[in-house]
């Protein structure tokens, strides 16, 4: 039996067909506990989870979870794709939630065995998974807090933004706290800077004399707001930036925890130059494909660092791969060109990309897909890295399309 689940916010519809299409059980749920329960609890009456595939349309989400959790297996299909296969089930443009899990229970019987399929990941991998994705997501919010910080001394303080070379560092952020206006750095002398530096443990290595000089000599301040309204404007944002570093911090420390004591991180640990947080990535994002994945070419598309071929009668192009884990590919990128630095091997791979003529970003996917071949190896055979062993494994032939510019 096949089963559609349409979700929703609010309610979700379900629809159970046989082998032969014919709709055997259908109802709506809402999305509460005891909706959860009771159609759990129903659809168990109908067989084993395990032999009940459910499909739907989207990867993730409280539906999927308690699904894969019960022992579904479950199958997720775009939303554009399901859309361009409408067409089979009649001309209208009618849509509702009841039609919808029909159709996505007759497209899982008829088309199924072509769909992958969600399989539950290693606890400890999901766990790294979710700290290593919150603290890029922290990343990016303190990249905002800090320029919205720029922008508020460029307008209110310019001399508080020159004084550092990095606005979001421990020194420069205290400062800010101290001196939050120019009318509270006004008193300030080369001696009196130098000594409060030597006392925050500046390691800069400016004199006063220097850091008073930027100070001084940057433009002068036309804000029309109050200066305690400035002062409580910068100092909200010098806090905002303070806690986002906060965070950060801690998820660092969660994040070297967790990964050492990852059964996984031992077989890829020794590689050149792949710090903790890009090693907990590495096995967060490229571990999930490695549990599930066929073939090391499997491994190496679901990943995103292979081009992607379009060929007709006519043409033939070779290009981007845009459709694929963003996250995974931006994890073994980074390690890939950090690793460069410091492995001869990697760095052979690289240059040799760039004398034929390819960008850096596509000579890093080239580097990119030799290390998956070398963790597919450690993860086939489960040894640790070995630059012996298995750098051979990473120079495995390169598919055709590899020495096309993409």
């Amino acid at each position: 039996m096949y089963i559609g689940w349409d979700w929703a916010t609010d309610t979700h519809d379900v629809t159970v067909m046989d082998d032969t299409g014919k709709r055997i059980d259908r109802w709506e749920l809402a999305h509460t506990e005891e909706g959860f329960t009771k159609t759990l609890a129903r659809l168990r009456k109908l067989g084993d989870p395990a032999a009940l595939p459910v499909v739907n349309e989207t990867t993730r989400g409280l539906a999927v979870d308690r699904l894969l959790a019960a022992g579904h297996p479950v199958v997720p299909v775009h939303p554009n794709a399901f859309h361009a296969m409408r067409p089979r089930w009649g001309a209208s443009k009618a849509k509702t939630d009841a039609g919808d899990s029909m159709k996505l229970a007759d497209y899982l019987r008829t088309d199924g065995h072509l769909l992958p399929r969600l399989e539950p990941t290693e606890q400890a991998t999901l766990d790294l998974q979710a700290l290593t994705r919150q603290r890029a997501d922290h990343i990016h919010a303190r990249v905002a807090a800090v320029n919205q910080l720029a922008a508020l001394l460029d307008e209110h303080w310019p001399g508080g933004k020159a004084l550092f070379s990095t606005l979001d560092s421990d020194i420069a952020l205290a400062f800010l706290e101290r001196y939050p206006t120019p009318g509270s750095a006004a008193k300030l002398t080369a001696g009196r800077l130098e000594a409060w530096c030597k006392r925050r443990g500046y390691s800069g290595k400016k004199p006063g004399s220097v850091l008073i000089e930027r100070l001084r000599s940057a433009p002068a301040a036309a804000s029309r707001l109050s200066e305690p309204v400035a002062r409580q404007l910068i100092l909200m944002q010098v806090q905002l930036v303070q806690g986002i570093r906060a965070t950060i911090r801690a998820l660092e420390k969660a994040i070297t925890e967790a990964v050492e004591t990852h059964p996984y991180a031992p077989l890829f640990a020794p590689m050149p130059r792949i710090g903790k947080v890009n090693l907990a990535q590495i096995i967060g994002e490229i571990g999930p494909f490695l549990e599930r994945a066929q073939s090391c070419e499997q491994l190496i598309a679901e990943t995103g660092v292979v081009p992607v071929t379009r060929a007709s009668g006519k043409s033939r192009s070779v290009g981007f791969r845009f459709a694929a884990n963003r996250r995974a590919r931006l994890a073994i990128a980074t390690f890939a060109d950090n690793s460069r630095h410091s492995s001869d091997w990697a760095a052979k791979i690289y240059n040799d990309a760039r004398d034929r003529k390819k960008r850096h970003p596509h000579a890093t996917r080239i580097l990119a897909r030799s290390w998956l071949r070398v963790m597919w190896a450690c993860w086939r055979d489960g040894t640790c890295y070995d630059p012996d062993i298995h750098q051979a494994n990473g120079k495995i032939k390169p598919a055709a399309d590899e020495s096309v510019a993409a």
